[in-house]
């Protein structure tokens, strides 16, 4: 069972949050908090796996928050719940640590599967914020990637399914396939992990 602590300053969305999470079978809400400081003094003691994280909160925000948190616990996985959108937050977050991050406007569905996802290894986003960091990070290439190969090799190093790269980049997944071949071909590699290696190498991504 995987332990969360929700910090969230508007009371009935952390209360809808917790029904939310309690819900699915495999979570469990030890702690909310209206405040990051609250839950900094009590983190050892709650000890949590992953936390629920408002970007704006009444004295420390949730971006310096995140970082606190993840040098007290560094496996402690983050998942920015807000209602901002703006590309500064947005990396600001990723760079604190955070490793996922969701508009408030996502269902309970999508909250679940954000959840499940931070579990297993990937990095959860809105769609519009999985774009918006594919174009924030387009870079000229030094092995001649297309402006789509680049987009698909930096939503894999983000972990993201062929499924979340589908629906972020609206193509289908023979086009995602397609796509990699490609990039294998052009960077001599024969699989993901290679893939990722060189590329970050040679700053494609």
């Amino acid at each position: 069972m995987n332990k969360v602590v929700i910090i969230e300053d508007n009371v009935s969305l952390s209360i809808a949050l917790k029904e939310v999470i309690i819900a699915a079978d495999n979570f469990t809400v030890i702690q909310s908090y209206l405040n990051a400081e609250n839950a900094i003094a009590n983190f050892k003691e709650d000890s949590p796996d992953i936390v629920l994280m408002d970007i704006e909160l009444p004295k420390l925000n949730g971006i310096e928050a995140t970082k606190k948190l993840k040098e007290l616990k560094p496996s402690l996985l983050v998942l920015v719940v807000t209602v901002y959108e703006d590309s500064e937050t947005v990396f600001d977050a990723l760079c604190a640590g955070a490793s996922g991050y969701l508009t408030k406007n996502a269902s309970s569905t999508q909250i679940v599967n954000a959840l499940n996802e931070l579990v297993s290894g990937g990095a959860p986003m809105s769609i519009k914020i999985a774009r918006m960091v594919v174009s924030s990070f387009k870079k000229e290439t030094h092995a001649d990637l297309s402006e789509r190969e680049t987009e698909v090799l930096t939503l894999l190093s983000t972990g993201k399914s062929y499924k979340s790269i589908g629906e972020a980049l609206f193509i289908s997944r023979n086009t995602i396939k397609f796509h990699i071949k490609n990039i294998y071909d052009k960077l001599q590699v024969n699989s993901k992990e290679e893939a990722l290696k060189k590329a970050n190498e040679q700053r494609l991504i």
